[in-house]
């Protein structure tokens, strides 16, 4: 395998979920409950997989304090796949054939999150996307599910969000892979219905050292608004050239998934920036907060590492009440449980097709971080 960096992360402990009993479901094997996970640990999106990574694992901790699953311990088998989509089908392969897990969580991209949710579904185990919302995720099939909403709800959420601050003409960049064509198509039809213009639309090529030509296009189509969304490290080539260029000093900037778009900017390039987000944690989730704070001495950097953490915990509720890892029994346990489930995001449903049902989003600003507004 050429030019990829993999990262394995493991993680042990004893003990059973909380208010699921564990002796009613009592397995006779000592082996360890086993689940996989695909995370950008390193590329463009480091930051935020680092941060999903130790939402995990604070949720991996407090199962094990607990019991476990099944009467053992849980173990999660962490790969990066570098934010490339290759590696990430190899690292699912691996967990899948050689790591014998249960079940995948995963990913951030969702050019990525669908070649390998679309695997471990042919594959016949459970698929839990804790990161991506392209609606192509749609299409991974049968026996994948989604604690975190996807792009036709959040596109209508910022598209009226940006008509009610009195923006009609918009100059739009998002990166050229399946969550950019979902997200700029989604965002169009919306601000189109409500009466407004997408006067420049720039999907661009991820990975590039500069971005100066897709935003001299931009300008060109002067907008009343620069809408943009982009993975950490590209977004930070992206709003520094923007500041550089004097893009920041005629009109404002706005972000859809702020904390995506900020996370490895200068505060500088970002200051006063308006956007939306999945909202971080909702009112179950204070603990996990409180815990993530306590442990690496400072709040989230994104507001994907609830849904990472809730993709653990419900998984693993799933499992418990299946009484087995068989793939069908937990298939049907997931969609049981998560009918009003309480999870750290807020109460999480699935619709028919293991999506999301409500996802909640919150207006922001960039003042020092991403804040509410």
């Amino acid at each position: 395998m050429t030019h990829r960096t993999t990262r394995r992360a493991v993680a042990l402990a004893t003990c059973a979920l909380l208010a699921l009993p564990a002796a009613s479901h009592a397995q006779t094997a000592q082996a360890p409950v086993k689940f996989g996970a695909t995370l950008s640990l390193t590329g463009a999106s480091a930051s935020v997989g680092e941060d999903q990574r130790r939402g995990m694992l604070i949720a991996l901790e407090e199962i094990n304090a607990r019991g476990g699953v099944l009467g053992q311990p849980l173990q999660l088998v962490i790969e990066d796949t570098g934010g490339r989509a290759v590696s990430a089908l190899d690292a699912a392969k691996k967990l899948v054939s050689v790591d014998k897990v249960a079940a995948v969580l995963g990913e951030y991209s969702s050019s990525l999150t669908i070649p390998v949710g679309q695997y471990v579904v042919r594959e016949g185990l459970p698929f839990v996307n804790h990161g991506s919302s392209s609606p192509a995720v749609r299409t991974i099939g049968e026996g994948a599910f989604s604690v975190i909403g996807l792009d036709d709800a959040s596109a209508r959420f910022s598209a009226q969000d940006l008509w009610e601050l009195g923006h009609r003409k918009v100059a739009f960049i998002a990166p050229n892979n399946a969550y950019g064509q979902g997200v700029a198509a989604e965002f169009r039809k919306n601000f189109k219905k409500l009466g407004g213009t997408v006067a420049s639309q720039v999907l661009y090529t991820a990975g590039q050292s500069t971005y100066r030509r897709e935003l001299q296009q931009m300008e060109r189509a002067k907008p009343d608004v620069y809408v943009y969304s982009a993975y950490g490290q590209e977004a930070a080539v992206i709003n520094r050239e923007a500041f550089e260029l004097g893009l920041h000093q005629g009109q404002p900037w706005y972000a859809i998934y702020h904390t995506m778009c900020t996370t490895d900017s200068a505060p500088e390039h970002v200051a006063g920036q308006r956007g939306i987000d999945v909202r971080s944690v909702g009112p179950q989730g204070q603990g996990f907060k409180a815990a993530y704070e306590a442990k690496y001495g400072h709040p989230f950097k994104s507001s994907y590492t609830g849904y990472a953490y809730d993709s653990v915990r419900l998984l693993a509720a799933a499992v418990q009440q299946a009484g087995t890892t068989r793939p069908d029994a937990v298939k049907q346990a997931l969609r049981s449980i998560a009918n009003g489930y309480e999870g750290a995001t807020g109460t999480l449903t699935f619709a028919a097709d293991g999506q999301r049902a409500d996802q909640p989003y919150q207006k922001t600003v960039y003042r020092g971080r991403v804040q509410p507004r």
